[in-house]
């Protein structure tokens, strides 16, 4: 049976929920981010496209290239809220949904259609998310996840496309290869050096010569610029968490190991989600005093995968927590309620160079181990056994980055 793929996304979401709040700046050019010179830009408005401004760009530059943009610093908690709102219509709607970000969701309708058409449903479903949120949101729908997600791009802004089964290979051919997902920057610079433009000069290529130029990527590249994607949807399940805890040989009331412990596992979790491309919106800590009595409080944040924002909160609530002075057993920390993002919703208090820190740190972790790099705060016999960690440089001390925020 072949199926059908749903992909939608709000457009411009941040830029959108702006627009919500505020009618004053309906149909005047936004931009969302960072606003110091070194911040850089998380959303702009179809209205500054013209000029050249996208995301991820410098907001020093989108100022020179568009002066007279409105420039609004971005409210994480606000935009969290709208997404869970789209999320709860689209769980109580579809039978399987994957959350690929905050603003960005797959649907499975395989076999719908027996019932209802599967374009005529999705096009309610549409109608009643921007009835309910007031927010644009533009979808497409297709045989798999690769082609829908082209199409919602094509459908953009505000609409919506299908792409009926065996029609695929024709629908992308015109298209920029860039607009395969995957083909980013430096693979677009290689192509455009091949001679290669177009998707309809890939689907002509050998796929030989796509793997020995690309490797495995080339292959995937290659199969997707045919509309062949067999990837499956990824269900989503709000109250999926990752933890981790310490039960310590000595019960102990020592506050500086105590932080120290959490600031590591706060640290190693932060990681963990990023490298599987998660984002947090819900922080618990646990103690265990020594009389084995367990306390936990927990704390709604908007969605995050940041050291910087995630450490204060766990001390934080460490010491509304810590308050029978007893000694201490066990502490944990845990971070639940997750979702599949990136570091971009942190951009608008964060410097790109923080963005570039992390990333560097984490290829340093994934290379050579979770503990080859990691804060000042963080060494100490608090730290000694968090997690299964080992040490890849044979018994030399990991790299220390002395982070300020601490």
């Amino acid at each position: 049976m072949l199926r059908t793929i749903l992909h939608l996304d709000l457009d411009t979401f941040f830029v959108s929920c702006e627009r919500l709040l505020d009618s004053r700046l309906n149909n005047k050019p936004v931009i969302v981010g960072g606003t110091g010179d070194r911040g850089v830009v998380s959303a702009a408005s179809y209205e500054t496209r013209a000029y050249g401004v996208h995301s991820g760009m410098p907001m020093k530059m989108a100022r020179e290239i568009c002066p007279d943009a409105i420039y609004i610093r971005g409210n994480a908690g606000t935009y969290t809220k709208f997404s869970k709102q789209v999320t709860e219509i689209l769980q109580s709607h579809v039978p399987v949904l994957e959350k690929s970000s905050v603003d960005e969701f797959y649907a499975d309708l395989t076999g719908m259609d027996r019932f209802f058409g599967c374009y005529k449903f999705a096009s309610e479903l549409r109608t009643k998310i921007i009835k309910d949120s007031g927010l644009p949101i533009s979808f497409g729908l297709s045989i798999n996840k690769t082609v829908s997600k082209v199409a919602t791009n094509e459908a953009k802004p505000n609409n919506q496309i299908k792409i009926d089964a065996g029609f695929e290979k024709a629908f992308l051919a015109p298209l920029s290869v860039k607009k395969i997902p995957m083909v980013g920057e430096k693979t677009f610079r290689t192509l455009c050096n091949m001679g290669i433009k177009t998707v309809n000069t890939v689907q002509q290529m050998p796929l030989e010569m796509m793997q020995v130029v690309f490797g495995k990527n080339g292959q995937i590249i290659w199969q997707r610029a045919q509309g062949i994607d067999h990837s499956p949807l990824t269900q989503y399940h709000e109250r999926k968490s990752i933890s981790s805890e310490r039960t310590y040989g000595q019960d102990t009331i020592d506050l500086t190991m105590l932080k120290t412990t959490l600031i590591a596992m706060a640290e190693n979790l932060a990681f963990q989600l990023r490298r599987g491309g998660k984002l947090t919106s819900c922080i618990t800590v646990k103690i265990r005093y020594s009389d084995f009595q367990t306390y936990s409080k927990q704390l709604k944040i908007p969605y995050t995968s940041a050291d910087h924002h995630l450490i204060p909160k766990v001390i934080e609530l460490f010491e509304r927590l810590y308050e029978r002075r007893m000694l201490i057993r066990l502490v944990g920390v845990r971070y639940s309620a997750l979702t599949a993002g990136t570091y971009q919703i942190n951009l608008f208090d964060d410097e790109k160079k923080t963005v570039n820190l992390y990333r560097a740190m984490d290829d340093i972790r994934i290379r050579f181990g979770d503990r080859s790099i990691t804060r000042a705060a963080t060494i100490g016999k608090g730290a000694k056994t968090i997690g299964n960690f080992t040490n890849p440089f044979n018994g030399e001390p990991p790299i220390v980055l002395a982070h300020r925020h601490q």
